[in-house]
């Protein structure tokens, strides 16, 4: 039986951040993620996962300057030291909110650049990161996403997130499969899950609905089959993970918008976790 975490930074968009901690568990979350917790001291966010009863399970290293489109530094040669800088202030944050895993973006292929080029600079600073984050217990995270959304952003495939798994050889480096991503750049997602899931090294799981990223029963993708292939490998003991609800609302910013649009959850009977 899943268990879902909600996405702060885009549910419960109607509320001020802080105050979609309550909101979240007032709809029966036990888990939470975002993307970036760096706005606020973590003494502020642990008070209120703590008052709500809440776990957090995942949030990005810094991406660099993502008003200016920076979507993450670790393939970017000559932004090596910031890299480090923003892996050692994430991890500083992730033992403050007892948070145990963290994502680190890839960043985008410059203009004029090779991806083959960037891939020595984006395996050095993984394996750094690992390294720290190993010191620390915790796990670090790639996310095979898209370049419809993001384009020219270095990682896109599940196969090739994987081939780095092996090339880094780090057992705290994992692969963040976002069910979206995969199924607008690979398809064949189910066969993925089972492909990937039992090999341990998925360490979260990410979804939406394609191809507007609304609530999960909205779109091509039929997730109430993709949840039962989950529920088979967790009854198997070949996963055990968390699985981010990362969409908009259909309803927006529309009070209550997000809660209403839990209709997906209910659906899914007795067999969901939260």
């Amino acid at each position: 039986m899943p268990r879902f975490a909600a996405n702060l930074s885009m549910l419960y968009p109607e509320l001020d951040f802080l105050d979609r901690f309550e909101a979240a568990a007032k709809d029966g979350f036990k888990a939470v993620e975002f993307l970036f917790p760096y706005a606020y001291p973590a003494h502020e966010l642990a008070s209120r996962l703590a008052a709500n009863g809440l776990q957090q399970v995942l949030f990005n290293m810094p991406p660099g300057n993502w008003d200016a489109n920076e979507r993450g530094l670790a393939c970017l040669p000559g932004r090596q030291a910031e890299f480090r800088e923003g892996v050692l202030k994430a991890l500083d944050y992730a033992l403050a909110l007892d948070c145990p895993r963290l994502h680190a973006m890839a960043g985008l292929v410059p203009n004029g650049a090779r991806r083959e080029d960037l891939q020595a600079m984006y395996l050095e600073n993984l394996h750094w990161a690992a390294e720290q984050a190993a010191k620390a217990g915790r796990d670090v995270l790639i996310e095979p996403i898209n370049t419809r959304d993001i384009p020219r952003y270095f990682l896109n495939r599940q196969d090739h997130a994987h081939q780095l798994l092996d090339t880094v050889g780090a057992t705290n480096l994992k692969v963040q499969m976002d069910l979206y991503h995969c199924q607008i750049v690979e398809g064949d997602v189910a066969t993925k899950l089972r492909q990937y899931l039992p090999t341990g090294r998925v360490g979260h799981l990410q979804i939406a609905g394609v191809p507007q990223r609304h609530e999960p029963d909205i779109g091509e993708l039929n997730f109430s089959y993709l949840f039962g292939v989950i529920d088979e490998l967790m009854a198997a003991g070949q996963w055990d993970g968390w699985v981010g609800c990362e969409y908009r609302p259909q309803r927006g910013a529309t009070p209550h918008g997000t809660s209403d649009g839990l209709q997906w959850l209910a659906t899914l009977g007795s067999k969901t976790r939260l």
